[in-house]
């Protein structure tokens, strides 16, 4: 079991497999892209999978597969199969864009592997194609509908954007009266590849739920797991849900679970810290499995206890992309 300085039980990986993307979404990285890894930088397959293993046996029991867009990686499929084997983990998921994971969807059922999370900021196609800089809406929307009608557990995340996409956040809420989804609201951080920088937002999460409780004066509060980072709700006559994600407001530190590590290797505690280590290297070498396992501890043993405090160490944070950080 991982036990950080804190005394928060950390048994969720987040593990990004690729930093690239085929969306160019303005939030996340400017019009051009950024400057993504040359391959041989990259986590191969295989030591994705040596990795998930050695986490595994330290006490990780649920990996969302993460990017970039996952599913840009070709060999992706072997790594869920083998963690679909894997003893000890309890719980695979993958966010995604839903733009390539159409071809998979049905080798992801035979695998067990239902929780996927798509990340959809807008449900007019105009503010889609405005926002993400592609034409791929159609494919997003189909591939969304049938996950949810072949029985997956899906999760939308929307980020609110200021002066972008806020007049869809009750529109896109259709789809939890018609479906058994929840839709996330997430506030939006810096994390834009340098794009632009900002100390403070518009659209927090108290604002995101005002705005839905004038359109729905009756949604109530849901019970969540501890370590849950949304807040959730039911409207009455719903199918599904909605919740809010403080992301910046990061209300949720208290009892964070998760631990990061990028498609290059690197180690990441917290969202607004700094790589504690860089793995790819170690997993190049000989006696990878223990320093491997020393590295992880040394993380873990060492975490910020909030995103503020990490913050407030980590001053140029900001300069990165989610897609580069890993989902």
């Amino acid at each position: 079991m991982l036990i950080d300085n804190h005394n928060r039980t950390i048994n969720y990986l987040r593990l990004a497999v690729t930093d690239r993307c085929n969306l160019r979404c303005n939030y996340c990285m400017p019009a051009e892209g950024i400057n993504f890894a040359k391959n041989d930088k990259l986590l191969t397959i295989e030591e994705l999978k040596t990795l998930s293993g050695i986490l595994v046996g330290q006490g990780i029991d649920k990996i969302r597969i993460t990017g970039g867009e996952p599913f840009v990686r070709k060999d992706l499929m072997e790594l869920l199969r083998y963690l679909a084997k894997l003893d000890g983990l309890k719980d695979i998921s993958a966010t995604t864009n839903a733009t390539l994971i159409g071809p998979y969807i049905d080798e992801l059922k035979s695998l067990g592997i239902k929780n996927i999370n798509v990340s959809l900021d807008a449900i007019n196609k105009a503010t889609f194609e405005r926002i993400t800089r592609r034409d791929q809406y159609d494919t997003v929307h189909n591939n969304l509908i049938r996950l949810i009608s072949e029985g997956f557990n899906v999760r939308i995340n929307f980020i609110a954007l200021d002066g972008q996409n806020t007049q869809d956040i009750l529109p896109i809420l259709e789809l939890a009266k018609h479906y058994p989804v929840s839709v996330r609201f997430l506030e939006e951080m810096p994390f834009n590849g340098g794009s632009k920088t900002f100390q403070k937002i518009a659209w927090d999460y108290k604002k995101i739920l005002e705005h839905i409780r004038e359109a729905h004066p009756d949604f109530y509060k849901l019970e969540s797991p501890s370590t849950s980072t949304s807040i959730n709700y039911k409207i009455p006559g719903h199918m599904g849900t909605f919740g809010v994600i403080p992301s910046f407001s990061r209300t949720f530190c208290g009892t964070c679970n998760r631990l990061r590590v990028s498609a290059t290797g690197d180690v990441i505690t917290c969202l607004y810290a700094k790589p504690s280590a860089n793995l790819r290297d170690i997993m190049r070498s000989e006696n990878a499995k223990s320093k491997v396992e020393e590295q992880i501890l040394i993380a873990v043993g060492s975490r910020a206890k909030t995103g503020f405090e990490a913050q407030e160490k980590y001053r140029d944070v900001f300069s990165n992309s989610m897609t580069s950080i890993g989902g």
